[in-house]
Parts: C-alpha cells; sequence; structure tokens
C-alpha cells in the first residue's frame, strides 16, 4: 500500500483528503463571517493540523509493518494509541468549528443567543461521547472505567468542593439570566459592568478601568444590586446630587431655581423622564440640606454628568441671587435691651400700620384703634402649594396678604374646582370669617411663596366692643363689595342695587352683633 492510502486507513475513511479540504474552507469562510470567534476557529485550525500530523505518523508507523504484528507488540501499540489521539485531537477540532457555526451563524441568524455556559456544557459532553466512541472502536474494553468512575467521582467531588460551587454558580448564573453580560451591578460597595461570565468566576469593569473577578458562589450566595434595571423601562438610574444653601432662603424659592435650570434645557446622558427635580433633604445647625435627583442614562458616566449638573445649580443659585452655605457655627451676641426691643417692635407696628392703612374695612378706625390692631397682628407664611384656607372651613381670621401670589378657587359640581381669581399683595380675604364667622366661601391655594398677616376675632373683639359703631360702617363695606359682585354677575340696575344694598347691609349688621355679642 502506498504512504497516502496508509494515511487513510489511519483516518478511518477513504475521502480523507476531501475532509481535509472541505475543514479548511470551512474554517476560511468562518474566520471571515465571525470576526468575534476568529481565536476559536485559529484554535480549531491548529487542532487540526496537529491531528493530520498525527494521521502522517500514523501512516509512517504502518509503512513500517505496524499492524502486522501481535497486537501486543510495542509497535502496534504505538500505532494504536497514535491513530486514537490523532482522531480525537480532530473531533475535537471539527466539534469546536460545528459549534461557531451552530451557535454564531445559524442560531445568531433566528435571534436565538443561548447562555454560554450551555454552549460549553454541550461542546463538553460532545468530547466524552467522541472520546468513548473512539476508545470502543480501538477496542478498549470500558467495563472496568465504568467501575470505578464512582469512586473516582467522589474522590474528585470532595476534593473539589469549592471549584464545583462556582461552575454550578456560573450554570445558574447564565441559565437564570439574572445577571448578564453588560448589566451593571454593585457588589459590597463596588459598582461595576459584567463583562463575562465565565465557569468559574464573573469579571466585572469597574469605572476606575480595573476588573473584579468575583468566584460565582460568592455571587450566589451574598446581594447584588442590579443597578437601572426595573421592569419595563429602559436602563437608567436615578442619582443624587447634594448641596447646602443657608437658611435665609426659602425652600420654595431654591428648588424653583435649580428646577428650572435643570429641565430647560436637556443635559447629556440625563433621562426626559422621569424629570429631574430638587428636594429638601435635611435641616442642619447652620444651613439647609437640598438634593438635586435626576436618571441617568450612561450608568459609566456618573462623574461627568453629576459635574454638568452640579455646574448648572450653582449658576441658577448665583442668577437667583441664591449663595451656597458651607457647614459653618455662627454666634451672634447682640446686646438686648429695653431701647433696642422697643425700636424694633415700633418698627414692625409701622409696617403693620401702613398695611391696615390700604385695607378699606377698617377706614373707619382710628389710628389708635388701628394701632391696637397691628399689635393683635401676626405674621403667617406658606409654601407653593399650600392651602391658605378651604372652603367650607370655620375659621375666624382675616389675611391680609403681604407677599406672593395666591389664587381662589370654589368647588362645582361636587368635588371640583374652579379657578375664580387671582390675589396679589395688598388683597385681603377671610373677612366674612373674622366679622360673622360664615365658613369660607372658596379655597385659597399658594401659586408663589406667600406671606400674609393674619387677624383673628379675640384682636378684633375689643375694639368693636368699646366702639359698637364701628360695626355699621363694617357692613356697609362689606355690604357694598357683595353687592357689586352680584350686579357684575347677575347684571343689576341702579334701583335693585340699592334695594339688595340696603337688605345686605341690615343682614350683615345682625350677623356681626351676633357674632361679637354686641348690644344692640
Amino acid at each position: 500500500m502506498s504512504f497516502w492510502q496508509n494515511v487513510q486507513q489511519a483516518a478511518g475513511m477513504s475521502g480523507y483528503f476531501w475532509v481535509v479540504l472541505g475543514f479548511l474552507v470551512a474554517a476560511f469562510v468562518l474566520f471571515a463571517l465571525v470576526p468575534a470567534e476568529r481565536r476559536r476557529v485559529r484554535g480549531s485550525v491548529l487542532l487540526f493540523a496537529l491531528s493530520f500530523a498525527g494521521m502522517l505518523a500514523g501512516g509512517t508507523l504502518m509503512s513500517y509493518g505496524a499492524g502486522e504484528h501481535g497486537p501486543a507488540s510495542p509497535l502496534n501499540t504505538a500505532l494504536r494509541w497514535t491513530v486514537w489521539l490523532a482522531r480525537f485531537i480532530e473531533a475535537v477540532a471539527i466539534i469546536n468549528l460545528t459549534s461557531v457555526l451552530l451557535f454564531d451563524v445559524l442560531l445568531d441568524a433566528i435571534r436565538l443567543k443561548p447562555p454560554r455556559i450551555m454552549r460549553d456544557l454541550l461542546i463538553a459532553f460532545t468530547y466524552i461521547v467522541a472520546a468513548i466512541t473512539l476508545l470502543s472502536q480501538s477496542g478498549v474494553d470500558l467495563t472496568g472505567i465504568v467501575a470505578t468512575s464512582a469512586v473516582i467521582t467522589a474522590v474528585v467531588g470532595f476534593s473539589l468542593q469549592d471549584t464545583l460551587g462556582n461552575i454550578m454558580g456560573g450554570m445558574a448564573l447564565q441559565m437564570e439570566r439574572t445577571i448578564g453580560v453588560g448589566d451593571w451591578v454593585r457588589i459590597d460597595q463596588q459598582e461595576g459592568m459584567v463583562k463575562e461570565i465565565r465557569w468559574r468566576q464573573t469579571s466585572i469593569e469597574t469605572r476606575n478601568w480595573d476588573t473584579i473577578v468575583i468566584p460565582n458562589s460568592v455571587l450566589m450566595k451574598g446581594q447584588v444590586t442590579l443597578l437601572g434595571r426595573r421592569t419595563g423601562s429602559p436602563r437608567q438610574h436615578r442619582q443624587w446630587v447634594y448641596f447646602n444653601v443657608d437658611f435665609r432662603f426659602a425652600p420654595v424659592d431654591v428648588i424653583d431655581a435649580v428646577e428650572r435650570a435643570l429641565q430647560a434645557e436637556p443635559i447629556p446622558n440625563v433621562a426626559l423622564e422621569p424629570k429631574p427635580h430638587c428636594i429638601v433633604v435635611d435641616f442642619m445647625d447652620s444651613y439647609a440640606r437640598y438634593a438635586a435627583r435626576y436618571w441617568l442614562t450612561d450608568l459609566a458616566l456618573t462623574d461627568p454628568t453629576d459635574s454638568v449638573v452640579r455646574s448648572r445649580i450653582y449658576f441658577a443659585l448665583r442668577r437667583a441671587g441664591i449663595r451656597l452655605s458651607i457647614p459653618a457655627q455662627s454666634l451672634f451676641i447682640t446686646e438686648e435691651d429695653s431701647k433696642r426691643r422697643e425700636r424694633k417692635r415700633d418698627e414692625e407696628i409701622e409696617r403693620r400700620l401702613e398695611t391696615l392703612s390700604r385695607v378699606e374695612l377698617f377706614q373707619s378706625l382710628t389710628d389708635e384703634e388701628r394701632k391696637q390692631l397691628a399689635a393683635g397682628m401676626s405674621v403667617v407664611p406658606f409654601a407653593r402649594g399650600e392651602a391658605i384656607t378651604r372652603q367650607g372651613a370655620e375659621a375666624h381670621w382675616l389675611y391680609i396678604m403681604t407677599k406672593g401670589e395666591a389664587e381662589v378657587r370654589v368647588a362645582v359640581d361636587g368635588n371640583l374646582s374652579k379657578k375664580v381669581a387671582t390675589l396679589h399683595e395688598g388683597d385681603f380675604f377671610g373677612e366674612m370669617g373674622l366679622m360673622t364667622g360664615e365658613p369660607r366661601a372658596a379655597t385659597i391655594i399658594a401659586l408663589t411663596s406667600v406671606e400674609c398677616y393674619r387677624l383673628d376675632k379675640e384682636s378684633f373683639h375689643a375694639i368693636i366692643s368699646s366702639r359698637p359703631e364701628i360695626a355699621e360702617d363694617i357692613s356697609h363695606v362689606l355690604a357694598r363689595r357683595r353687592v357689586e359682585l352680584d350686579a357684575v354677575r347677575l347684571g343689576l340696575n341702579e334701583e335693585a342695587k340699592r334695594q339688595r344694598m340696603k337688605h345686605a347691609q341690615g343682614d350683615l349688621l345682625r350677623r356681626i352683633t351676633s357674632f361679637f355679642t354686641l348690644e344692640k
């Protein structure tokens, strides 16, 4: 027999040349078609070349008479194991190349991506089947191997507990797909992106360009936080940017300035929904602590995006005249004496008197009576969105606005409310509750930060009790305001207005007299 015929006999096939040619063509095609698996393709080619060399060695041994002597002869034994090893390496090369074709070409074409570990398990199982089949063809008795496999398995399992635990953990991770390549995770305060899940360990790349290798058994036993993952939502992670502002600035003003700046123009890597917003986190010794919260779309860019957000906050506060604060303690030493207290009290009374002088309801009061009324007033602030009064509530207070805007809402059709007016600095409301005890006719909602003076029944009772005729003057003012509103709403003529005015004034006077228990 010729040397090539001996090689074909060693390979166990007559068309071995076409097998070699077909393998090389397939390897070349896959090398060009699947760049990500070129390393595996190259390894397969090298293995096939090694198996081809083994086939040549087997053909050489056969040319020197191997196979013609007894089975126990050294030449036959060398031929048998050389051929078996060459065929097994050839099978490994073909299996590897076939796996690239199956998983990276065919399954990828129909958009199926099985876990990497399933692919590795299938390949390993195929290796075992190929090895057993080739051993059987070579005449090896497998009975002894099967009989001793249980003992070997027990010894190996006991000595490799940790390794097997990591392997089983890797299998569970990939089969359940709880964690996948590309996910951002937090493990023991370490954050990073999952780069690879192998049999024994999982590799995580951090933002500092470090790679953390974590045994799979540790992942299965510990707590792992998947960053930015929520069912049915895009991957985005909420970031907190903290800053401090002095107590002299109202929280609503700080929040309004920051939210306008963060929502005005899109910021790279910041989600449009949910919108960035600002909240008050805590009140410290000398400042209020705030946090701007936004949703990051690229989890690798935490620090650069935080920096952009901080810059927006800084300039927004500068434009609003609001200064950032730092942790500090200040000690104010003021010489407190009667003259200083009296001066401050007089200044505040003057401000209140000036406000009262613009309120038509108290025009009939003397200067001394207004001064007495001013002493009983209190300052009440409201944040944006707060209800100053609620429709239907009984509160015997009058409010005089000194700062901000508020809207008047009236309930219609049960629970629905309708805006009917807007109040500004200098407007007053709640006069009917103060003078007659009538429940609130509307709900007043602060549109901005609002400051008011509040006057209650007790403060006004002493004045109206000492001079009951004030009640008649006030009833005229209240009646006129009510009739003017009715005239606009109902289109009343002058005669109808006079009649309604006379009736309303008399009714209001009786109610005021009764409410303050004045003598008739």
